[in-house]
Parts: structure tokens; sequence; C-alpha cells
């Protein structure tokens, strides 16, 4: 059996709230990290890496929000 992940994280989204629509930026993003594995996470310039990252941390400053997730941690 494989070590307890680091990070989990099920089905993130995140949103940012304009005048007068919502974006979301991150949709159902799901991944694993475990001791001594590395991720990267690469795509086009706008495909959500950065914010991916910035919620991964709970850094997402308003009016960006985490606006899903049935399971978001970090064992320490």
């Amino acid at each position: 059996m494989s070590p307890v992940p680091l990070v989990s994280i099920r089905n993130l989204t995140v949103e940012f709230r304009g005048e007068d629509h919502l974006v979301t930026a991150v949709k159902s993003i799901s991944l694993d990290v475990r001791p001594g594995e590395i991720l990267g996470i690469v795509g086009e310039s706008g495909s959500g890496k950065s914010v991916t990252s910035l919620s991964i941390m709970r850094l997402i400053a308003a009016p960006g929000r985490i606006s899903g997730g049935d399971h978001l941690s970090t064992r320490q």
C-alpha cells in the first residue's frame, strides 16, 4: 500500500466574481501528492495553474473563493 498523501484534493473548484458574472477558474481538480513524489502542473496561460497552487496554500484573495471540494487537506 502506498503512503498516506501529504496533500489530497478532491473536486477542487475555484470561482471569481466579476461585476455581472461568475468565472470558474478551476473546475473539479483532484490530485494526491505522496511523500517523495514531485508534481508538476503544466498548461497554457490562463489554464488555472496559479489559482490551483494558491488554493492549495489557501491564499485565494477576494473576489475569488474556493466554491467546491470534497476534500482539501495537507498533512503536517
